[in-house]
């Protein structure tokens, strides 16, 4: 269908297989057929336009939303039975809690005349969640073409491989078709089919080319790219539309655009800042890292304790264990820097990386700079849990002669002192490097 090509671009390959597998309408298809592909490599789109295209009966459905086996089922019987009833006929929601009245009630809902004689599509979306429901589901629906004794193909969208779904015990083997990724060419002739009307179809190709040769080496995710494409295109055409440079001037318009690409490399796939704030930082061209609310790390939220606990962490990553006697203690006696400085410690710490530390190192540290006593309680322990979780800090190993966990602190400088100042920490005192 020519259509079809204009619609559904580079996957002729992949929309010509599942056309043949598709057959006529009234053709017995493929039982089933299991479609898998990085994220954004197209299965979902050119599954659902082509049932749509060639008008297909079918069922579409995200095991994301359905989680649980009845919610699942129940969704799959409710859509098909809106598509062989009338508005009026399928008012009152079908229930079902096992596989075998699903069973049951398909064979009943598809009686209907405008289902008996054609194919029927069920497509499950996210289909790896299938695998933490019941084991009798992943097997019932390869084979429900013949446990109902209907037309019907489940097709299977998924990220991961076949061979991570496959049932230990076996199973009714699927089709299998796989979707790569789009290489640079098909991205640029994708992202290119989406210039606006106002504009010619060379200069959005020049553009996209231009974010392409910025992006491709970090990001290949066509929906990222794309969401890149439309935030960035009216700082790259400012020049044009204000008359400082015309369609064809491509090193102008790249000198205009260099400067907040780079800005935009900050937030690939983060979304740490929403297109209105972007366009705000574009237009009073200012760093991402002043725009306050979701834009910067530095503003991240912590529990009081955890700011300590952080700052601790740091101060334990980039200064010498024999330095804490120094820094912590009130009557220390009087040590010269001159005394503990070896030759091979002259190299900044800073320039050298962040060194594990065991954990009673932190706590000690702890105790130190806060004001107040805190008490070693199942809080404390849990926020350190929390800094690591949000990978604030690494777990790297275990002490040789405690057993204890050792940590390392992967925060800069500016992140740190960001953290103290808002509990009125002056950091930099207390650091080896800055002495």
């Amino acid at each position: 269908m020519p259509h079809l090509e204009n619609i559904v671009l580079c996957r002729e390959s992949q929309v010509s297989t599942l056309q043949s597998l598709f057959g006529e309408r009234h053709h017995f298809s493929f039982p089933s057929i299991f479609i898998y592909g990085h994220t954004a490599s197209g299965k979902t789109y050119v599954t659902q336009t082509l049932l749509k295209t060639l008008e297909l009966p079918h069922v579409f459905v995200n095991c994301v939303e359905c989680f649980t086996l009845r919610l699942l089922l129940e969704k799959i019987l409710n859509k098909l039975n809106h598509l062989s009833s009338s508005e009026d006929d399928c008012s009152a929601e079908i229930t079902c809690e096992t596989f075998n009245d699903f069973v049951r009630l398909f064979k009943q809902i598809t009686k209907a005349e405008n289902l008996k004689d054609q194919t029927v599509y069920i497509v499950l979306d996210k289909a790896e969640y299938l695998r933490d429901m019941e084991a009798n589901l992943l097997p019932g629906f390869l084979r429900l073409q013949e446990l109902t004794d209907r037309n019907v193909t489940v097709i299977f969208l998924s990220e991961i491989v076949w061979e991570k779904f496959r049932p230990n015990t076996g199973c009714f083997e699927p089709f299998v078709l796989y979707f790569p990724d789009y290489s640079i060419g098909n991205l640029q002739k994708i992202l290119s089919h989406d210039h606006p009307p106002e504009y010619s179809a060379d200069f959005y190709a020049a553009y996209i080319n231009i974010l392409l040769g910025v992006f491709y080496t970090v990001c290949r995710d066509l929906k990222e790219l794309r969401h890149l494409a439309i935030l960035n295109f009216p700082k790259y055409c400012e020049p044009v539309v204000k008359g400082e440079a015309s369609e064809r001037d491509t090193r102008k318009l790249w000198r205009n655009i260099e400067p907040h690409l780079k800005k935009a490399m900050q937030t690939v796939y983060l979304r740490e800042i929403s297109s209105s704030q972007w366009e705000k930082l574009q237009k009073d061209d200012i760093d991402p890292g002043q725009l306050k609310g979701l834009s910067a790390c530095t503003h991240v939220e912590l529990p009081y304790y955890s700011k300590f606990i952080l700052i601790a962490a740091y101060l334990a990553s980039y200064n010498p264990a024999r330095t804490d006697k120094r820094f912590f203690l009130k009557h220390h006696g009087k040590i010269k820097k001159t005394n503990f400085l070896k030759k091979h410690e002259k190299t900044s710490n800073h320039l050298l990386g962040p060194k594990p530390f065991p954990l009673d190192r932190l706590l000690a540290i702890l105790y130190s700079i806060v004001d107040s006593r805190v008490a070693p309680t199942a809080n404390i322990f849990s926020q350190i849990t929390s800094l690591v979780t949000l990978q604030l800090l690494t777990l790297v190993g275990h002490d040789d002669q405690l057993d204890g966990p050792k940590y390392k602190c992967t925060v800069s400088l500016d992140f740190i002192r960001a953290v103290a100042m808002t509990v009125n920490f002056d950091i930099i005192k207390y650091l080896y490097d800055f002495l």
